[in-house]
Formats: structure tokens, sequence, C-alpha cells
């Protein structure tokens, strides 16, 4: 099989330093202390295709694929370069429009929301399909696996494809707490049930369940690390402050400690017992990994756990799932949990 690699080495390194998003920010996100984190997602799905001698690795030069493919242990045909040291979207266009005219059979790229864009846009009028290894802050479309490893699994056993869809939103009105998910493409993409779905809005009424977990917080003197979304913004209503409703708060003894905090303003505001509440995004049921990239494995480690969700939204995910980029914590989170549905009920859900 001759794959097509193009990664974008700037990929959701505006998430743990609370830019949520890397749109028009890299040079912040880089003052802040951003690392890269797409090469090390390549580097994880790449490593799982390595012993494959089937598969013909295409990619381009330096950090949009070549020098993570050879770490991996390939020894890949570099097409082309980026023109500067910043990669943008022409470069990912030049780069998957040379894969297809080498006739590959699948684009596999790295990044978020806006690459699926640029890649689907390049490949648009072919019947080359794509695949995606996530790693922006924003996932809200189909075309991608659940983890590196899935797409790795993906690429070695697809037989057919589908089009699924790509979305994106425009990530200055997200840093103001506004998403409206925008349908940007149908590409052919491989059929396979490690794919995650299109991020779904809205999840049902939540009063109840919210005036629950404030009571219950009003009444800790532990330190409440709460995630982002609707579901977890009634919370913040409910305690009584205007919370970031796409950013993470810190919450103690009835004192906001931190807005929209980054992953080390988190850390700082940890005390001894510490709880992160989060609501998993419906239509997709991941816990961690997708819009909440501040809370990191470091801030996880440090935490207890409380998984909030409506009725409804959980009729729509089916199970749960975590992409923290430590496999080793994710396989521990895994399992059976609780989530809390109402304002004492609960009901067991799976983290697959």
């Amino acid at each position: 099989m001759r794959i097509g690699l193009v990664v974008n080495p700037i990929a959701g390194m505006g998430g743990r330093v609370g830019l949520k998003g890397t749109d028009g920010k890299v040079a912040e996100a880089r003052r802040r202390g951003a690392e890269p984190r797409a090469p090390d997602r390549a580097r994880r799905a790449l490593s799982e295709l390595a012993d494959r001698d089937d598969v013909d690795l295409l990619t381009w030069g330096g950090g949009m694929g070549g020098d993570v493919a050879r770490e991996a242990g390939f020894d890949p045909q570099v097409l082309g370069a980026p023109e500067g040291d910043d990669t943008t979207a022409a470069d990912t266009e030049r780069a998957v429009r040379a894969f297809v005219d080498a006739g590959v059979d699948l684009v596999l790229f790295v990044g978020g929301d806006g690459t699926a864009a640029d890649v689907a846009e390049a490949l648009e009028e072919t019947e080359t399909p794509m695949l995606g290894v996530p790693a922006g802050v924003k996932v809200y479309s189909s075309v991608f696996a659940v983890s590196p490893e899935d797409a790795a699994h993906v690429v070695r056993t697809f037989e057919r494809t589908e089009h699924r869809e790509v979305m994106d939103i425009d990530e200055d009105d997200y840093r103001e707490g506004e998403v409206h998910p925008e349908l940007r493409a149908v590409p052919l993409v491989p059929v396979a049930e490690e794919l995650q779905s299109s991020k779904q809005l809205g999840g049902g009424n939540v009063e109840a369940l919210a005036e629950g977990v404030a009571d219950d917080i009003r009444a800790s003197d532990k330190t409440f690390v709460l995630g982002p979304g609707s579901t977890v913004g009634a919370i913040k209503d409910a305690l009584g402050f205007d919370g970031s409703p796409l950013g993470v708060d810190v919450w103690r003894g009835g004192e906001v400690l931190a807005l929209d905090a980054t992953e080390s303003e988190i850390l700082d505001a940890l005390g001894e017992e510490n709880v992160i509440v989060v609501s998993p995004i419906g239509g997709q049921g991941f816990v961690f990994g997708r819009g909440n990239p501040q809370l990191s494995p470091a801030v996880i480690r440090r935490c207890d756990l409380e998984i909030v969700a409506s009725r409804s939204k959980l009729d729509t995910v089916g199970e749960l799932r975590v992409d923290t980029d430590d496999p080793d914590l994710d396989a521990e989170l895994r399992g059976w949990t609780k989530v809390r549905v109402g304002r004492v009920e609960r009901r067991m859900m799976r983290i697959a």
C-alpha cells in the first residue's frame, strides 16, 4: 500500500496553554511554552506500521512528515518541503496533491479539523481516501481515528471506504465561547469501527444534575477542576460564577482560583485532594483528548474523576473514550465507571 503522510507540526500546540487552538496563535503558543504535539502522535501511528513490508511511505519534508517517519523506522520517499519555517495550509494542500499525482492509496494526515479541511480540499474530485490521526485541540470531524494506534490498525485492515463529514469552526469565535460547526467537506474515508463520530451539539436538561453537583462542591474542601462545555457550564452557573464556557476553571472553598486556566495554572492551583469534573462530548463520547488538552496527564494523575452528563447525551455515545497523549494513562482509565446523570442518580458506562 502506498501511503501519503502529511503532518501539521503545529496542530494542537495551543491547547495546554489555554489558547483553544493554534490558528493565528503560533507565536503566542510558543511564548507560553507550548510544545509540539503532532510529531509524537504521528510517531505513535507510524511505529505500528514500521514492520510492514507492504507499506510504501511517501511524505513531505522536515516537520511535515519526513523527520518523524525516519524516527519511526521508515525510509520514506520525500516529494517536497514546506516553503517557510512555519507551515501553512497551502503547504498541506501542495503535499496532498503531490501524493495524488504519485498514486497513493491513502492520505494519512496528523492534525485537527483545520488540517482535515485542507486535506479534503486538495482531494476534491479525486477518489483517494483520507484518514486522520487526531492531534488538534478541536476534533469534531468523523474522518479521524480514535487514537494514533487505532489509525494504524485502520490502515492495516480497511477494505472499503465511505463518505464522512469534515466539520470545522472559527477559532476566534471558539475562544469567545461560541461554537458554530460548519460542514466543510464529505471526503472518502476507510470504513472502520475505530473512527470517531462527528460531534453532536446539545444534550438535554441538566438543571437538576448541575444543582446536585454544585451542592456537593460547596460542601467539600477539595479543589475542583471544572472542564469545558455546556453541561459543566451549568454547574459553574449553579455555583454562582461566570465561568469560561470552553475553558477550564478551578474552584475551591467558595473561591475561583483560576479562570480559563492553562495546564501550568491548573497544576499550580491544585491542593492535596482534587477532583476533575468533565462531561463527554455528545456523539463522540470523549472524556479527555478533545477540546480539553489543558487537562493533561500530569493534571489527571493528581485528581479523582467525576464524569457528568445528561441521560440524553449518554444515549448518543454508547461508550466513553479517552485519548490523553499517554497510552499508559489511557489504559488505566479504561473500564466501567459511574457517570452522574442527575441530582443523585448515576449510570454505569464503559470507557473503551
